[in-house]
């Protein structure tokens, strides 16, 4: 549990490093030449990578669900929506959205069982959770647009 607690840690950083760079090269690039920049760099990376550490055994594929291949066109939405929505809200209040809408989204298939996904029941406690968090993105962005208002 402690080593997917640290994965998972690692991962938020990481996705809050990459959103940023994302949004520099957005800035001196267009949203295209941006979104192909890093699927393009993250598909070499992770080609090279994946030679390295597994050889041959990195195109064994078998009994995968064909549209499960097309995970690398939801990630073209991801980026475009992401590099457009932190130059539009800023880093902090779009990654705040899109953090809540995760968890919403991955109760829903989790809760119906969708996507291959073991059916989890829905319960209460995991609609107060989201709901905490949804507030909290509330009054983040309530108090950050009364400070950003003092200051102005």
């Amino acid at each position: 549990m402690l080593a997917g607690l640290l994965l998972a840690l690692m991962a938020g950083s990481l996705v809050s490093l990459q959103n940023i760079f994302n949004t520099k090269v957005n800035e001196h690039a267009g949203t295209w030449t941006t979104t192909t920049i890093v699927l393009g760099m993250g598909f070499l990376a992770s080609f090279a990578i994946g030679l390295l550490i597994e050889g041959g055994q990195l195109f064994s594929i078998s009994r995968m669900q064909p549209w499960y291949w097309f995970s690398g066109m939801i990630g073209v939405g991801v980026v475009i929506s992401l590099v457009q929505g932190i130059r539009l809200l800023g880093p902090t209040y779009a990654i705040s959205i899109v953090l809540t809408s995760q968890l919403v989204f991955a109760l829903l298939w989790d809760s119906l069982g969708w996507f291959g996904l073991e059916q989890v029941p829905f319960t209460l406690k995991q609609l107060a959770g989201v709901l905490v968090i949804v507030a909290g993105v509330i009054v983040f962005k309530i108090g950050g647009g009364r400070a950003m208002q003092k200051a102005v």
